[in-house]
Order: structure tokens, then sequence, then C-alpha cells
């Protein structure tokens, strides 16, 4: 048995880990701000809260906080971040402050106590690629940046050769990928991951980064429109409205189920042949926008409801992220959820829950910013 923390273990990804945890016998402590965009403005634990584990309500960015929870730890699991691509491009300083600060004061605190830590596992993101992988048919593989909003606004959606000018095709990412942060929230990601490795490098402390794809499950965030696009669909569809499809709803994302998270997070604290390494975590099999927003309205029995393809464009919206997960499988993961049962447990835990619908509020607040366009 270990002495775990999961910073943000409240949330919707660090609640399940740490069920598992618990599960397996470990002494879990949770630290977590409960953040209200996601928690809601009560301030009240969420009933989903495994009872077996020790919560501390507290700030990634209090030192003070962060002294508390890591008291007597041996395993960290960072999982706290403000998470949402569009609205880190305008609340810079939340973002930088929880994700990259945030992750300073936990570095700092462990430090002080490098002798008792054991291991150390950072919750990446898919986000740091930028664009994912494409292939070319006459110059192979290659690394596309950001579309142009000149190439948006001709309603252009798919991405052209940088060397020839054809259209390609999404190829899976692998991690030596060249890195391309376009957002805030990816940048701030991205300082999450090379704090957390640089760091246990230079101390001799075992740390793995996982880099999650598009996850979703159960305890998604509904009422938070900066969230996954499987929880803002869900809002709109639980509340009889539209949902809102940027471009032509065929750019597509990795899905990868929460319960799969879990078990890549559980492989990284006992592998010794992860350590110091980053590793994707999704599925590898593509799923386009339109394929999304279409199961969840025929799940949720609501097959009348289409969505309003816009044809409209978010400013730095990727459009094609495909993970190459051979690496992480080389140590033994594979995921077990399919896209259909995962999605079935979604809706089926999403009929027992409120959502309300900020979404065109959302949508209003980045056309302001000049981000949708």
């Amino acid at each position: 048995m270990s002495k775990i923390l999961v910073t943000g273990g409240a949330g919707f990804i660090g609640s399940h880990l740490v069920d598992r945890l618990v599960q397996e016998g470990h002494a879990v402590c949770v630290l977590d701000s409960l953040e209200p965009q996601v928690h809601g403005s009560s301030g009240k634990v969420p009933d989903y809260l495994n009872q077996n584990a020790q919560f501390i309500k507290g700030d990634i960015r209090s030192l003070d906080d962060v002294r508390k929870a890591l008291q007597g730890i041996e395993i960290v699991f960072h999982e706290a971040a403000m998470v949402g691509v569009g609205q880190s491009m305008y609340q810079i300083r939340k973002y930088v402050d929880v994700n990259t600060l945030g992750t300073a004061n936990l570095l700092e605190v462990i430090l002080e106590q490098r002798y008792e830590i054991q291991k150390l596992i950072v919750a990446s993101s898919m986000s740091i690629y930028g664009e994912g992988s494409y292939r070319c048919e006459a110059c192979g593989i290659v690394y596309p940046s950001l579309r142009t909003k000149e190439q948006m606004q001709r309603k252009d959606w798919e991405h052209h050769c940088p060397q020839c000018e054809k259209v390609i095709k999404p190829y899976t990412t692998a991690e030596d990928k060249p890195l391309d942060a376009t957002s805030i929230y990816a940048i701030t990601k991205k300082d999450q991951e090379e704090m957390c490795l640089t760091l246990g490098k230079s101390y001799g402390l075992p740390t793995v980064a996982l880099r999650y794809f598009n996850v979703y499950g159960p305890r998604q965030a509904l009422s938070n429109p900066y969230t996954g696009v499987c929880a803002i669909f869900s809002s709109r569809i639980k509340n009889n409205n539209q949902p809102i499809i940027f471009e032509d709803g065929h750019q597509s994302r990795d899905f990868i189920n929460v319960h799969d998270i879990v078990e890549a997070n559980l492989l990284a604290m006992t592998s010794d042949a992860m350590n110091y390494q980053t590793f994707n975590v999704g599925s590898g099999q593509p799923i386009t926008i339109l394929e999304v927003c279409n199961e969840l309205c025929r799940l949720y029995g609501k097959k009348d409801l289409k969505p309003e393809i816009q044809n409209k464009f978010r400013v730095g919206d990727i459009r094609h992220c495909l993970a190459d997960i051979s690496k992480i499988a080389h140590v033994g993961f594979s995921p077990k959820i399919s896209f259909q049962e995962g999605m079935e447990e979604l809706v089926e835990w999403g009929k027992t829950v409120e959502a309300e619908d900020l979404v065109e509020q959302a949508r209003k607040e980045l056309a302001e910013k000049g981000l949708v366009q």
C-alpha cells in the first residue's frame, strides 16, 4: 500500500483515478479547489467523491495548501489544471497561474521532501502537438501549421501539404512529432509536462507524462461550456437545443474513455519502463465531431434534434489529431472501452444529472473576443 496524492482529485478524471486507487488498497489524499466553473458556486464536495479518500479543499497555487497535502505522500498524480482552449486565450493570467505556476509550487514542495516521494505522474495533453501528423501522397509524412484565417474564410477546411499544396490525409501522431502549442492552454500543459520531466530527471525522481487525447465519460462537467465536446453537446441535447458544430463537422479527434485513462495511470505508477518518458494515451481510432453529435442525439432519444452546422470556425482550432499508441502498447496498455460502450455509459449517467446550457453564452463570448469567425 502506498500513500498517494491526487491533485484535482475531485474532478472528472481525478475522481475516477481516486476510486481505483482506493479499490487497490492505497491511502489516497485529494487536493482540489472545487473550481466553480466545474463544480458550481456552492463549493460543495461532489457526491461521487470517494469517502474513503482524505479530502483537502485547497489551491495548487498555495504553497501552504500543497505542503499540507504532501505530508507523508509517496506517489503524486498531478491532474489539477484549468481546462479549456478557447477560454485560455483571454483568461491568460488564470491559466498560467493555475497550470504553470501551480505546477511550480507542487515541484518546489516535492523537492523539500524529495526522499519521501517515489514517483510523479503528470497529466499532459494532446493539445501540445497543435495539428496532428498528416500523410501526403507525394511528400510522405508532413507536419502542417494551423490553417490560415484566409483559408478558413474560404471554407477550405482540409489541410494542404506545406511542400506541394495537395490535400493531405490525417495520420497517426507519435510522441516524437515536433510540438506546436497553439493556445495558452496548450502552452501551459507543455509547461507542466516539461517542468515535471526536467525536475524528475535532474533529481532522480521517476516521472511519467501522459498525453491525454479527448477524454470522455461520466462525471464530466456538463454545465461547463469550455470543457470537452461530449459534455458540450450533452448540455445542448438535454435542454432540447441544437448542438452547434463549427466548420463542416468532419474534423476528427481521438476519443479515449476515462476508465482507460485510469488504467494508463495505474500502469505508469507501477512500470519502471515508463520512467522519465512521455506517452500518448488515446484509442488510436478517429471519430468525427458530427459522428459524436449524432450518436449522442440517438442515445438521448432525440434523433430529430439535428445539429446546427455553422460553417464558421474558431481561431486556433486544429482539423485532425489521432494518437499513435504503439509506444504505450509496448509497455502493456491497450484501450478496453469501445466508443459505443463508452458513449452509452456517458448518456446513462448524463440522464441522471442536471446540465445548464451555457454554450451560446460561451460562443458569444468567444465571438466578442474575435475567436469565432
